[in-house]
C-alpha cells in the first residue's frame, strides 16, 4: 500500500429529514405520484483513513471490522460457482469473526461503475451506491427472517439475530469509489430515516441518514482483494451495542485518473446466536 493522506474531504449524499419517508421506485410510478427521493442533501465531510485503527474496530461498537480473507476464489463471473464455492467461505468468515452459531447467506451483488439506468443493471451486477444508508430497519430485519425462513422464524426471532454484509474487492485493489463507514457511536437513532423501496408487488424499507456534524467517517484506501470488510446492517439486540451502521461509496478526490474501475462484491448474511 502506498502512502495516503490521513483523511480526505469528499461529498456524501445524505437525505433530507422533512417528516416524510424518502422513497425509491423500481418501476415507473403514476405521473400523479409526488416523489420524495433520498440523497438530495449532499455534505462535504472528512473521511479518515482507518488502517491505523483496523485492529481496534468492533462490530458491536463502530459497526464494522476489517479482516484477512484467507480463502481464494476467482470465478465471480459464474453465479453458480459463487453460490456453491464462495458462499461457504463467507459462512466460515462470518462465524469466525462474530461467534454466530448459524449463518445463512441470502444474496450477493457485484458492484461496478455502471450507469444508474435500471436497464443496464442485472439482478446481481449493479453500480456502487452513492447514498448514505443502512440495509435494514427495526421492521425489515425481522421481516427478512420471516420471508426467508418462514417455518423457523418464530423460534429464531426469540434469540439474537444480526445481519452482516461481507464486502471485498473482486480480483484487484480498489482505488476508486471506495466504501466509507460511519462510526456507529457517532450517530443517533433519530439520524436514521426510514426509506420506502417501492416494488409493484410490495414495499420494502431500509434506512437512509440525515446529516449530523457528529458523524465520524472512515475508509480503507487501496484495499486489496485478500481482505474483507464486515459491516453490521441489523442487530436485534437492544443492550447498547451497534444495531445499524451507515455506509456509502464515494468519489475519492485522491484517486488517480487512470485508476482501474472499482470491482467489488458484497454478500448479505443472517447470523443467529
Amino acid at each position: 500500500m502506498t502512502d495516503h493522506p490521513s483523511s480526505v474531504r469528499a461529498t456524501l449524499n445524505y437525505s433530507v429529514d422533512n417528516g416524510i419517508p424518502p422513497d425509491y421506485y423500481f418501476y415507473e410510478p403514476d405521473p400523479s405520484v409526488k416523489l420524495n427521493p433520498p440523497g438530495t442533501d449532499p455534505h462535504e465531510v472528512e473521511i479518515h483513513d482507518a488502517w491505523p485503527i483496523a485492529d481496534r474496530l468492533s462490530l458491536d461498537r463502530e459497526g464494522f471490522e476489517l479482516h484477512e480473507f484467507g480463502a481464494r476464489f476467482d470465478q465471480f463471473d459464474d453465479d453458480a460457482s459463487v453460490k456453491s464455492a464462495f458462499y461457504p467461505q463467507i459462512v466460515d468468515f462470518v462465524k469466525r469473526h462474530t461467534g454466530a452459531k448459524r449463518v445463512e447467506v441470502f444474496d450477493h451483488t457485484i458492484r461496478k461503475r455502471l450507469a444508474a439506468d435500471l436497464k443496464q443493471q442485472t439482478a446481481v451486477q449493479r453500480p456502487a451506491v452513492l447514498l448514505v444508508h443502512s440495509d435494514y430497519t427495526v421492521a425489515s430485519g425481522p421481516q427478512r427472517v420471516r420471508d426467508l425462513l418462514p417455518a423457523e422464524a418464530d423460534d429464531l426471532l426469540q434469540r439474537r439475530v444480526a445481519f452482516y454484509n461481507v464486502w471485498k474487492p473482486l480480483y484487484r485493489r480498489v482505488d476508486e469509489l471506495p466504501l466509507a463507514m460511519c462510526d456507529a457511536t457517532t450517530h443517533d437513532p433519530q439520524d436514521m430515516l426510514r426509506m420506502d423501496l417501492k416494488y409493484r408487488e410490495r414495499t420494502g424499507e431500509i434506512y437512509v441518514m440525515r446529516h449530523s456534524p457528529r458523524h465520524r467517517w472512515h475508509y480503507f484506501p487501496q484495499m486489496e482483494a485478500a481482505r474483507a470488510l464486515l459491516l453490521k446492517t441489523y442487530d436485534s439486540a437492544t443492550d447498547g451495542r451497534a444495531r445499524f451502521m451507515g455506509h456509502t461509496a464515494f468519489e475519492d478526490p485522491t484517486t488517480p485518473p487512470n485508476a482501474p474501475k472499482r470491482e467489488s462484491i458484497e454478500v448479505r448474511t443472517m447470523a443467529f446466536f
